[in-house]
């Protein structure tokens, strides 16, 4: 948003001004969130198409009407119940898959639990943070992966408040931060998959028995390797270490990772933020006494490139690229509303070959592209406050929260087996923006591959079309999650304007997220009669069941 933003002058005392006041308190209020809910609507229209950013459009619709319940904005804009809109088209239940489809996809993911703890600190405008996610995923084939990732960034912080004219009497205040950071990663994925039999089922069951054995091997081994130095500190490591072994059970003891990851993240985040201020006495006799404030709304933007070394099993020796650009947002009190959309393009090379090409300079030549677009939004009850109390210009901050919210996610997947040099180089001039494709072209969707092709359909969507596995999945999910935060901060004022900056501050969060499927899953046939590719039942997805955790 260009140039400053400016507030009304404050008005003269008097019984009149209070009336005035009044009025102008309750319009600005309002004036507010509406800023922060077109910056986020902005950024949702410029990122993604319009009719398919609707889990952020529904965050945004229950902060601007937080007392119409989360029906009135479940299809991302409000719906007066007054004055109803109609009720959009459901799709036709699936039809009965062919036998022997080539098109319909091996496996699905029929479940995933994931845990995210994270720390960020911060030293003027410097913001240094470091997460920890460990994912258990469960496949329909009867197979489980466990996948640890370590991330740490590097970036700037910045915030901006101001005093709202019609609400100094109350000490009210709104905040305005923002964000940027980069940082790199790194971690790896095992496949537990050593029960196979005709039983899909039981084979789960084992395999996920031995992800969770080794799983607990990790976090002990992770102890370990964190605990203190000191007096007989290696005596105790061995000790730790041997113990930690013991949690292995019949498990291979020098398994290493199947497959080496290492990713780089890009984020942009902001948030807005009201607060209220306590004073003590008057005139001269009057004493700051601190203040408390409320999260209403933060939303971010985050690009991430993950890099997947296959060391073991049937794709060993592969190189895959996963670049993903996701948008999310969270907002309210009592009721928070949660909203994201994801895109991802993945790319599968073979890794020596890639390896080489990369050293001559020769053009590579991919074996496999999938894309993969998915949307979440959700509620539950949630809050996150803080307080604070002022020693001069330095301001000491103590804050904190948790909640659970409940969501639903779509996802669309399309998986394209590039197995002739036409095919391979169409897509690798795709990715590089070359030939028929300008760079900045709009990701092609599973959904619309399904379609009848158009007359102005390029080589991309025509080759999706005609060759890729489609398929469509839906997931409930429970998140639970809790922060806390220490900061101590230096404000300087100008008029109604504070410009602010922590001179340090500690911000600890820990997630818990527990996905599973639900729904009809289905995939696209081939194409029929007229172009078009029907959905039909994802039977190598609905032969098995997730396990519960």
């Amino acid at each position: 948003m260009r140039g400053a933003r400016t507030f009304p002058a404050r008005r003269p005392e008097g019984a009149a001004s209070g009336v005035r006041d009044r009025g102008v308190a309750g319009t600005e209020y309002v004036a507010m969130i509406l800023v922060v809910a077109m910056i986020c609507a902005a950024i949702v229209g410029l990122s993604v198409p319009r009719d398919e950013a609707t889990g952020l459009k529904a965050a945004v619709c229950r902060v601007l009407h937080p007392t119409s319940g989360s029906e009135a904005c479940s299809s991302g804009d409000f719906d007066d119940p007054d004055n109803p809109a109609d009720d959009p088209d459901n799709p036709d239940d699936p039809d009965d898959p062919p036998k022997n489809d080539p098109f319909q996809p091996a496996k699905c993911l029929l479940a995933e639990d994931q845990t995210k703890d994270t720390i960020v600190l911060q030293i003027l405008f410097i913001k240094i943070s470091g997460s920890e996610t460990i994912k258990l995923q469960q496949w329909s084939d009867g197979t489980v992966t466990l996948e640890r990732v370590d991330d740490s960034s590097v970036g700037v912080t910045a915030s901006i408040s101001a005093g709202i004219p019609g609400l100094k009497d109350w000490g009210g205040s709104a905040s305005l931060s923002g964000s940027y950071s980069k940082g790199s990663g790194s971690g790896g994925q095992w496949v537990f998959d050593k029960n196979k039999s005709d039983d899909r089922q039981g084979d789960l069951e084992a395999n996920l028995a031995d992800a969770k054995q080794f799983t607990e091997y990790l976090r002990a081994q992770s102890k370990c390797n964190n605990a203190p130095v000191g007096p007989h500190s290696s005596e105790l490591g061995m000790l730790c270490g041997y113990n930690a072994n013991k949690k292995k059970g019949d498990l291979d003891p020098e398994r290493a990772p199947d497959v080496d990851i290492t990713k780089s993240t890009t984020e942009l985040a902001g948030g807005l933020s009201f607060g209220k201020s306590f004073t003590k006495g008057k005139g001269d006799d009057k004493k700051d006494l601190g203040s408390i404030s409320t999260d209403l709304f933060s939303a971010s933007m985050t690009e991430d490139v993950v890099v997947l070394r296959t060391k073991t099993g049937p794709d060993a020796g592969k190189v895959t690229f996963v670049y993903t650009f996701s948008v999310s947002g969270q907002g309210g009190e009592g009721v928070q509303g949660k909203g994201s959309r994801m895109q991802q393009v993945a790319v599968t090379y073979d890794a020596a070959a890639y390896d080489e090409e990369e050293e001559n300079g020769d053009p590579h030549h991919p074996q496999k592209l999938t894309i993969t677009t998915s949307q979440e939004a959700g509620d539950g009850p949630g809050v996150k406050v803080g307080a604070g109390a002022n020693a001069g210009p330095v301001t000491i901050d103590v804050g904190g929260g948790g909640g659970e919210i409940n969501s639903k996610i779509h996802t669309e997947t399309a998986e394209l087996p590039l197995d002739n040099d036409g095919d391979s180089t169409l897509v690798e001039d795709w990715l590089r923006g070359r030939g028929d494709f300008p760079a900045g072209d709009a990701l092609p969707t599973p959904s619309d591959a399904a379609e009848p092709l158009g007359d102005d359909a390029g080589p991309l969507e025509t080759l999706l079309h005609d060759k890729a596995k489609l398929s469509r999945l839906d997931y409930e999910a429970n998140t639970d999650w809790w922060n806390a935060s220490l900061g101590i901060g230096l404000g300087i004022s100008a008029g109604q304007v504070t410009l602010g900056f922590k001179l340090f501050g500690i911000d600890i969060t820990h997630e818990h997220k527990e996905q599973t499927i639900t729904g009809d899953p289905t995939y696209a046939t081939g194409p029929q009669k007229g172009g078009g590719r029907p959905w039909v039942e994802w039977r190598n997805c609905t032969q098995t069941t997730p396990v519960p955790v």
